[in-house]
Parts: C-alpha cells; sequence; structure tokens
C-alpha cells in the first residue's frame, strides 16, 4: 500500500487572488502525485488546509484543486482550520462529540485520523473525549498494523519556534494511549512546514513538509524579546511524503516539487547493475 501524505496548503494566504502562490504550489505537488507511478492509494491532508479557517471560499478552492486527484482524499484539522466550515464543504466527513475523528478501514493498514485542532492555540489539543474516543477504536483491534494521523507532533522539535512542550497535558495523555498499543506502526503529522523523522511512545513519527512556503531550518534559541532577524520562513520547493506499507513495515520518503537534475538515466549502460542488483537479492 501506498500512501502520499501533503500537509499546510494554508488556502486563502491572498484571499482576493484564485491564483495564489499557496495554490500554485499546490497544484505543483498535485500534479507530481497524480503522473507519478504507480500511483498513491490514497492521500492525507494533514491539516492547515486553509490559512483563514473562517473563511469558506478558502475550502471552495481546495475543493476544487484536490478534484483532480484520482484517489480518496483524507483530511485531518489544523491549528488554522475551522470545523464548521469544513463539514459544510466536505459533507463526506462528520463531527463526532464535536470533532473530526474517524478510522479508515479496508486497506491493508488501518487508518485513525485524529483532531489536535484546540481552538484559540497555535499548538495541539487532545482533551480526554478525543482521548476515549482513540482508546475505544484501538480496543476494536488490537492485532491489525494501524497508522495515527494528526496534524500537531506531540514532540519538542529542537527548531527555534515551531515546537511543543513535551510535558503538556495533552501530549503526555497521547503518549500514554500510543505506548500501550503495540499494534502502532507509525504516526504521520505535518504543522513544522519541514520533513522530521523521530520515534515517540514506542512507534515511528513522520512529519512531512509542507505545500505552502517551509520553515527555515533552525536549531538555535529564540528570544521573544529580541527580533534578531533570522530567516523564519523560506521559499524552498513545495515537499510531500510517501510511506509504503511493506507487509512488515512504514517506509517513507520524502520529496520536494521541483525539476530535478538527472544524472544517469536507466539505458544500457546501467543494465549490468541493475541485472547484479537484483540478482543479489533473488538469490539471498
Amino acid at each position: 500500500m501506498l500512501i502520499a501524505q501533503i500537509s499546510d496548503i494554508h488556502l486563502g494566504f491572498e484571499p482576493d487572488n484564485p491564483a495564489e502562490f499557496n495554490r500554485k504550489r499546490l497544484d505543483r505537488t498535485l500534479r507530481a502525485l497524480c503522473e507519478m507511478s504507480p500511483r498513491p492509494d490514497i492521500l492525507l491532508a494533514t491539516g492547515d488546509l486553509a490559512d483563514a479557517g473562517d473563511d469558506d471560499l478558502s475550502y471552495r478552492r481546495l475543493q476544487s484543486a484536490l478534484s483532480v486527484c484520482p484517489f480518496p482524499v483524507f483530511y485531518c484539522m489544523g491549528n488554522h482550520d475551522n470545523r464548521d466550515l469544513f463539514l459544510q464543504r466536505f459533507k463526506e466527513f462528520r463531527a463526532e462529540d464535536g470533532f473530526i475523528q474517524y478510522a479508515i478501514e479496508d486497506y491493508p493498514v488501518r487508518i485513525l485520523v485524529l483532531d489536535t485542532l484546540e481552538e484559540g492555540r497555535h499548538g495541539g489539543g487532545f482533551c480526554e473525549t478525543r482521548a476515549a474516543w482513540l482508546r475505544a477504536r484501538l480496543a476494536e483491534e488490537r492485532t491489525k498494523p494501524t497508522l495515527l494521523v494528526l496534524h500537531h507532533p506531540p514532540i519538542e522539535t529542537g527548531l527555534s519556534w515551531m515546537t511543543e512542550n513535551p510535558d503538556a497535558e495533552w501530549v503526555r495523555r497521547l503518549h500514554d494511549i500510543v505506548a500501550a498499543s503495540d499494534n502502532i506502526v507509525g504516526m504521520v503529522a505535518g504543522h513544522l512546514h519541514r520533513p522530521v523523522v523521530t520515534r515517540w511512545a514506542g512507534t515511528v513519527l513522520m512529519v512531512c513538509p509542507s505545500t505552502a512556503p517551509q520553515v527555515a531550518l533552525d536549531l538555535d534559541t529564540i528570544d521573544p524579546e529580541d527580533p534578531d532577524g533570522r530567516p523564519m520562513i523560506v521559499a524552498d520547493p513545495p515537499g510531500f511524503a510517501l510511506h509504503l506499507w511493506t507487509g512488515d513495515a512504514l517506509v517513507s520518503h520524502f520529496d520536494t516539487c521541483e525539476d530535478h537534475t538527472v544524472l544517469a538515466r536507466y539505458e544500457s549502460a546501467l543494465q549490468p547493475l541493475v541485472r547484479m542488483l537484483a540478482n543479489e537479492r533473488t538469490s539471498d
């Protein structure tokens, strides 16, 4: 199974411009995903779908942009999103106890989509109501490989200003649930506008880069009282992730939507190498 992931689209950053910079970056990313071979089985869009969640126009444009996808698209909420406006536009989804959390079944990997939107906060949240839902879903199936999807990575990242408090109540609540479930094969998130991989609560956490501009890689401390002119947002190319379920493990790849300079192609000169590597694998 091949799972594509995009994140932090931020449509509506230029609300009066239907051909805005972020829409162009999204379209480039979707074109790359739709034209690749093999195509993804599904696409996960992991939050901050709109830049201003109070703008229905952004969700309308998002719906139009994603309609080109020849594979199912599943969404989760980010801190810039608005649940009510999202549900008005994407009527195939619904809220349960006020949160957009749901299970994606019928694939080799079971996928549980979490809602970490905490209104009024840039960072995440995961209250007891949401936690009870996750415990119940995990109790339904204790052996099938399961992937968790959320917007906010519940980790200390080292990034100077885009990070969570690892001792926050919501982080500890989610940690205890994940650590107690040995069939969770991974977690995928967004929010950071950078690719990040770490181990958390006994599983692997992969953070997808954004289709919108990226966050600068800066691991130095930042002083909220001293604007020192450091780069914060950079116009690096839009990125995406591909998560391949091999039947035994989840293998994640990250790429950017840009013109890659090709240094070698699979032509006759490289055929001996390809044959040798294929023979090695089959003879093991």
